[in-house]
C-alpha cells in the first residue's frame, strides 16, 4: 500500500496509564465514601472517555453527582497525569522509525484532548505527532469513524493510505467503518477478544513495525 499516515490510539496502545486512571477513579470514590476499585475492574471501564468511565465507576448516581464526580476525576487526573503511566516497550523506537520514513503520525483518543496532550508531553513523545484529537475534539468519539475521517481529511490523505492502530473494539470498529486498515495491539486494555475484526493483530511494537513495513511493501 502507499502508506502516508498512521493513526494511533493512546491509552492501552502507546501508554500504560491504567494505574493513574485507577487512582483518579478511586480518588472520586473516596470522596463519596465508596471502597476502592482494583485496576482490573477499572480496566473494563476504560475506552469510551472520561464521562463513561465515571458513570460506570459510580452506578445509580444522579446526574448532579456524576457532573461533580467528573470534575473531580478530571482535576485529579490532570494533576497526576503521569505519576505511574509509562510508555510500552518499543514505543519510542517505533515512532522514531516511522517518522524517519516520512510517515505522518496522529493521535486519536477518547481521552479529553487537553489530557491527551498533557500525557504525551509528560512522557516526551508529543513532538512525534502532527495532530492530537481527543474525546471532546469532534462531535462523536470512537467507535464512530468520524474522528478518523476528520483527521485524515485534515491531512489530505485517503483511507486506503492510512493505518489505525489500537487496543480496543472502539479503535477497530472506527477504523473498519472508515475504510482504514486496522492493527490490533494485544498488550492493551481491550483484550484479544475485542480485536477479532482487526486486519492484523500484533503482540509487540517490534511486530507492529514489521506489520507496517510489510504493508508498505505490498502494491
Amino acid at each position: 500500500m502507499s502508506l502516508k499516515s498512521v493513526l494511533f490510539d493512546l491509552d492501552g496502545t502507546l501508554v500504560d496509564s491504567l494505574d493513574d486512571l485507577t487512582d483518579a477513579v478511586n480518588h472520586v470514590r473516596l470522596e463519596l465514601a465508596l471502597p476502592a476499585l482494583t485496576p482490573s475492574a477499572v480496566c473494563r471501564m476504560v475506552g469510551k472517555g472520561a464521562l463513561n468511565l465515571v458513570r460506570q465507576a459510580l452506578p445509580d448516581r444522579t446526574q448532579a453527582e456524576i457532573d461533580r464526580a467528573l470534575r473531580l476525576f478530571l482535576d485529579y487526573n490532570e494533576q497526576h497525569i503521569a505519576d505511574k503511566s509509562r510508555l510500552y516497550p518499543g514505543v519510542i523506537e517505533l515512532l522514531a522509525e516511522l517518522r524517519r520514513r516520512g510517515i505522518r503520525l496522529a493521535i486519536i483518543s477518547n481521552k479529553n484532548e487537553a489530557l491527551s496532550r498533557l500525557i504525551l508531553k509528560s512522557l516526551e513523545i508529543d513532538d512525534y505527532f502532527e495532530s492530537v484529537s481527543g474525546g471532546d475534539t469532534f462531535p462523536e468519539i470512537k467507535p464512530s469513524p468520524l474522528p478518523l475521517l476528520r483527521v485524515i481529511e485534515q491531512q489530505g490523505v485517503l483511507p486506503q493510505e492510512c493505518i489505525m492502530v489500537g487496543d480496543s473494539i472502539n479503535d477497530i470498529h472506527a477504523g473498519n467503518l472508515a475504510g482504514i486498515t486496522t492493527i490490533g495491539c494485544s498488550w492493551g486494555y481491550g483484550g484479544s477478544g475485542e480485536l477479532g475484526s482487526s486486519s492484523f493483530l500484533v503482540e509487540s511494537c517490534e511486530e507492529l513495525l514489521g506489520t507496517i513495513t510489510g504493508l508498505e511493501q505490498t502494491t
